[in-house]
């Protein structure tokens, strides 16, 4: 068995010649690549460097006998990269250097008795040169992203990030006592069961208000207008009385609009049109749900890890013939380290950041316990993707949301037999398995084949498999100007529920993210403030608790202004959209 790695390398040898007169930096020789794809395939501990198939390096030494080494993790996506510094008389020293314009610049370590950083035409740098040199200065700093290069580049830093009392008493549970996973779920099928249920009134003879006629409206028996405790302010409308299954505009947010709706009233030949989903239970189909929706053509996605979450460990979830113990991880990593995750968005970023929401699974709940993927792949558990560097691996079978290189977003249940090249993959999360999926015979969209199994599709919840609770998902739909991506907040629902209700939006494949706190299902948008920076705007009241908080008591968004222990997705507006 131990030398199918050596023949996989021998076959992408074989596919992939022309790759031997490749520019260095550009991506490595075929030889090299063949070596690097074959040692990250064998089941063996190892660096989340050894992980990276497509990265490059390059050396130099400078005339007092620093060595230095520079790692591409991934030369396609152009955004980590890895220095290394061998200074006489020291031990090695590594930064995990960030580059926040990859579509502009490419970065390179020049050779000769004065190496230097070259960045694409802006000149060069030297940054562990000087008294003090300007990477001592930058990690003293202590900033999640320290500019080095005249803010050209910067340096990830390790830092704490913010977390709840709930979070924290949940992880001291799991990690500390010996059925702490017991007690947790105990509380969130007893104490957090609907906890966060709405259900707003019908409002009879109400004005509806102004909705985004070029996006239709959900396929609904009826469209009542509905109370609703949405907090966003809407062009011509008002967040408290919303036609049920409309679009409406969100004010200054060019691009992004809201819905709501309660499932009761989706359109009974959805409801019934097939067996992949159970009915709805009478409080899941009274439950408000609230949506929100982005005009891909003027936004940007991304994805960026917590400080902790989620882990690259073993989850607890697999049977233990599925893991294999000598190893520190599924993927033989149990540890990021040397890269540095920050839990926050770049502030190269920051000015144009239009939304955030809550990324997916912790590791612990991240990989199946019983059904046809937990025996398999070592419980197959949820991979993820960070700037073209692979952190957990993608594993197929699952719901996966992934940004491509040239900024194409897309969905799907990962097959590496037709999936797009890893090496085009800036960013992905993987969540369970899918909500809505193509039929294969029809590609109409309909029920995951999974949506109603709770351990196959592990969809969590409760241990009596009561699997209504407040959730999270996305999906993605066609818009009049290309792709559509839809955050959904469910007040309270189970997986059937939400299959039905991305199904009446015209979604052609959706996906769960998280659930069961509003920490776990945050979502928020920002506009442009009066006097300059930015406004912040929770999808619902509640989720401003989430916020950390300044000295003088005001709220800081979290993901953007403070660092956060949870994974998040956030979507930039384009730069042509300003």
């Amino acid at each position: 068995m131990r030398l199918w790695p050596r023949l996989a390398g021998l076959v992408l040898l074989a596919l992939w010649p022309r790759l031997a007169l490749a520019d260095a930096m550009d991506h490595p020789g075929a030889v090299v690549l063949a070596r690097q794809n074959a040692l990250a395939q064998e089941d063996r501990a190892r660096s989340v460097v050894e992980l990276q198939v497509f990265r490059t390096r390059q050396e130099a030494r400078a005339a007092d006998g620093t060595r230095l080494a520079l790692t591409a993790l991934n030369p396609g996506a152009n955004g980590w990269l890895l220095l290394e510094l061998f200074r006489p008389g020291k031990g090695r020293e590594t930064y995990h250097i960030e580059n926040p314009a990859p579509l502009a610049r490419q970065i390179a370590l020049t050779g000769g008795p004065d190496p230097a950083l070259s960045l694409g035409g802006t000149g060069l740098c030297r940054p562990w040169t000087g008294e003090p040199p300007e990477l001592d200065s930058a990690r003293a700093t202590g900033l999640p992203f320290a500019p080095i290069c005249g803010e050209r580049l910067y340096l990830r830093n390790p830092v704490a990030g913010s977390r709840t009392s709930l979070e924290r008493t949940a992880e001291f549970l799991r990690d500390r006592v010996a059925f702490g996973e017991s007690l947790v779920g105990f509380v969130k099928g007893t104490l957090y069961k609907d906890r966060y249920l709405e259900s707003g009134a019908l409002v009879a003879d109400a004005d509806p208000g102004r909705a985004a006629a070029a996006l239709g409206r959900a396929r609904l028996a009826d469209h009542p207008v509905m109370y609703t405790t949405m907090t966003f302010d809407l062009v011509g409308a008002s967040p408290t009385r919303m036609e049920m299954g409309a679009w409406y505009a969100v004010e200054g947010a060019p691009g992004i609009y809201a819905s709501a709706l309660q499932p009761r009233m989706i359109d009974p030949a959805i409801l019934r049109g097939d067996q992949r989903a159970n009915p709805l239970d009478p409080v899941e189909g009274k439950a408000d749900v609230y949506l929100v929706g982005f005009d891909l053509s003027l936004f940007d996605l991304g994805y960026e890890t917590g400080t902790e979450h989620p882990r690259l460990d073993w989850s607890p979830r697999p049977p233990e013939g599925a893991r294999n113990r000598a190893l520190p991880g599924p993927d033989g990593v149990a540890r990021p380290a040397p890269l540095v995750p920050t839990g926050m968005l770049s502030p190269a970023e920051a000015r144009r950041v239009a939304a955030t929401f809550t990324g997916g699974f912790k590791r612990e709940h991240g990989a199946f316990r019983a059904g046809p993927l937990a025996a398999t792949n070592h419980g197959h558990h949820y991979g993820f993707v960070v700037h073209g560097t692979v952190l957990s691996r993608l594993q197929p079978g699952l719901a996966t949301l992934y940004v491509l290189t040239d900024g194409r977003v897309g969905m799907r249940t990962w097959d590496s037999a037709d999936a797009p090249p890893l090496r085009e993959i800036r960013f992905a999360r993987q969540n369970g398995v899918a909500l809505v999926e193509p039929d294969p015979d029809t590609g109409q969209p309909l029920p995951g084949t999974m949506v109603r199994q709770w351990l196959p599709g592990n969809w969590s919840g409760s241990d009596k498999a009561e699997l209504r609770t407040l959730r999270a998902g996305a999906c993605l739909r066609p818009g009049p100007n290309g792709p559509f991506l839809v955050y959904a907040w469910f007040s309270t629902a189970t997986p059937s529920a939400m299959a039905r209700v991305f199904q009446a939006y015209g979604c052609d494949y959706a996906m769960l993210l998280d659930m069961n706190a509003m920490e776990h299902t945050y979502m928020a948008a920002y506009t442009a403030a009066p006097g300059g920076g930015i406004a912040l705007h929770h999808l619902v009241a509640g989720m401003a608790q989430i916020d950390a908080r300044r000295a003088d008591g005001s709220r800081v968004p979290r993901f953007v202004g403070s660092a956060d222990n949870r994974d998040f997705f956030y979507l930039l507006r384009k730069e042509d959209a300003e």
